[in-house]
């Protein structure tokens, strides 16, 4: 048991590592250590809820493919342009 949640802990650990990988690339060098912290320290609610976001991600997509339309028939040339007018009789 106690390997399991090991296991769990350390998948869960990673799964946070590899979201806030973008953030601590990009900010890494160019960014001072207090606003380093702080990106990171704002990015880290959403690192942390990374389970929920993958499964709202699975559970959001069809099972099954959306059929797709079929192509919209071409209009004639002769139904683009107006009908003639009548003549106005004076």
């Amino acid at each position: 048991m106690r390997m399991l949640i090991a296991l769990l802990v350390i998948a869960y650990l990673v799964g946070v590592g590899v979201t806030l990988a973008p953030t601590i690339k990009a900010n890494w060098s160019t960014a001072p250590a207090s606003q380093f912290v702080e990106i990171v320290g704002a990015e880290l609610p959403r690192a942390l809820s990374w389970p929920v976001t993958a499964y709202r991600s699975i559970a959001e997509t069809p099972s099954t493919p959306e059929k797709p339309s079929a192509p919209e028939k071409p209009i004639a040339p002769e139904k683009l342009s107006a009908p003639p007018e009548k003549p106005s009789a004076p």
